[in-house]
C-alpha cells in the first residue's frame, strides 16, 4: 500500500500542524494478504476497501510529514465511512495535527485525517488519539483522560468467535514501521513483555464481524484501545446486541476487555 519515503526529517508535532497532501492506492493484491494473513477471507468486504485499513494508512500518513510513529501507542480512534473506498483506485489524503498535550508517561497526540475518492467525496474521516511515550519515563501511569467504557461486563455478551494470534501471523501482517509491533527489544524498551498487534490489526476482526452481519456502505465507529494485545494473545470477537441491533463490539482476553468499539450508525 505504502512505501515510506526515505530521508524524512522528523519534527516534534505540534498543534496545527499540517499534512502534506498524499495520494495512495489500496491494491487488491495487498488488501487480500493482509487480511488471509489475519485469517479473514478477503470476499467480505467485495470490491471495496476494507476501513480497518485507514487507521494504519492515517498514521503513515503522519509518518510521511514528518511524524514518527516509533515507539507510539493507540489510545482512540474514531472511524467514519462516509461511502465506500474502491480497491485499485487513487485516493487523496490530508490531515493535521489538532491537539498535542503533556501526560504523566509522555505526549498525547490527537490527529485528523481524511481520504477522499477520486470525485473529491470525503470517503473516509479518521480521527486518532495516540501516546508518545517517553523513555524516560518509563514505569509512569497516566497518559491522559480515560473515557468510559462502552462494555462493562463481556460475559453478558455474545461471542461471535475466538482468534489466536501468533508471533508469525503478527510479524506476517507488517513487519516495518513502528518497531514495538514485531522485534522484542523494541517493545520491551517501550515497556511491553513481547511485541504488541496495532491498532488497525485488531479492528479488521471487528469489522469483518459486522460486514458479515451487515455489509454496509457506511459505518462510525469509536474505537478504545484499552489493553496491549501481545502477539501470542488468545482473543475472543464479543458483540451487545442485547437491544435488539449491534450497538457496541469488543476483542476480548481473559475475560477483560482489550479493543472495543460503539457503534454510531451502521448504514
Amino acid at each position: 500500500m505504502w512505501k515510506q519515503s526515505e530521508n524524512i526529517e522528523w519534527i516534534d508535532p505540534y498543534e496545527g500542524f499540517t499534512y502534506r497532501e498524499q495520494t495512495i492506492v489500496v491494491e487488491s493484491v495487498e488488501q487480500n494478504r493482509a487480511l488471509a494473513v489475519c485469517g479473514i477471507e478477503p470476499a467480505i468486504f467485495g470490491d471495496a476497501v476494507d476501513p480497518s485499513f485507514f487507521i494504519g494508512l492515517a498514521i503513515h500518513a503522519g509518518v510521511e510529514s514528518g511524524i514518527s510513529s516509533e515507539g507510539n501507542v493507540n489510545m482512540v480512534q474514531s472511524l467514519v465511512q462516509h461511502e465506500p473506498v474502491a480497491r485499485d483506485k487513487e485516493i487523496q489524503i490530508t490531515g493535521k495535527v489538532v491537539k498535542v498535550e503533556d501526560v504523566p508517561r509522555g505526549q498525547s497526540v490527537s490527529s485528523e485525517v481524511w481520504f477522499a475518492n477520486p470525485d473529491g467525496n470525503t470517503a473516509i474521516t479518521a480521527k486518532r488519539t495516540s501516546l508518545r511515550p517517553d523513555p524516560a519515563k518509563i514505569g509512569a501511569r497516566g497518559a491522559g483522560v480515560k473515557p468510559a467504557p462502552v462494555v462493562e461486563d463481556v460475559s453478558k455478551l455474545t461471542k461471535i468467535s475466538d482468534v489466536e494470534m501468533t508471533p508469525e501471523r503478527v510479524t506476517g501482517y507488517r513487519s516495518d514501521g513502528n518497531a514495538i509491533h514485531f522485534d522484542m527489544k523494541a517493545a520491551n524498551a517501550s515497556g511491553f513483555r513481547a511485541p504488541i498487534i496495532g491498532g488497525g490489526m485488531g479492528v479488521h476482526y471487528l469489522a469483518a464481524a459486522i460486514w458479515r452481519e451487515f455489509a454496509p456502505t457506511a459505518i462510525d465507529l469509536d474505537i478504545y484501545f484499552r489493553r496491549p494485545i501481545f502477539w501470542d494473545d488468545q482473543l475472543s470477537v464479543i458483540v451487545d446486541d442485547r437491544g435488539g441491533s449491534w450497538t457496541a463490539i469488543c476483542l476480548a482476553k481473559d475475560g477483560k476487555v482489550a479493543t472495543e468499539a460503539r457503534i454510531n450508525h451502521i448504514g
